[in-house]
């Protein structure tokens, strides 16, 4: 798997997300990427849904509190990434 990378579905956002979308998905990419990181340096066997869980609270905690609290992450999304930790198959 190469670097993660967050889209957004613009049939889901507000018009205000849409004008803020290329901004929004970079700052969640950023953050995905470092939680990535994190997760993965401390990775110990763990399941895959834990993993994914772990990935989700990191990424969360990258972002702004407000910007946290609204994003709906796409959680398939999340379990490939976390896959690709316990597969180590993630670049």
């Amino acid at each position: 798997m190469s670097e993660p990378h967050v889209s957004l579905d613009p049939s889901e956002l507000t018009s205000t997300q849409e004008k803020l979308r290329g901004p929004l998905e970079e700052q969640l990419t950023s953050a995905l990427r470092a939680a990535t990181d994190r997760v993965q340096a401390r990775y110990a066997g763990e399941p895959v849904a834990e993993v994914c869980r772990h990935l989700l609270d990191e990424t969360r905690a990258g972002l702004h509190p407000d910007i946290a609290a609204g994003w709906q992450p796409d959680m398939a999304q999340f379990c490939q990434v976390a896959e690709a930790i316990v597969d180590g198959t993630i670049h």
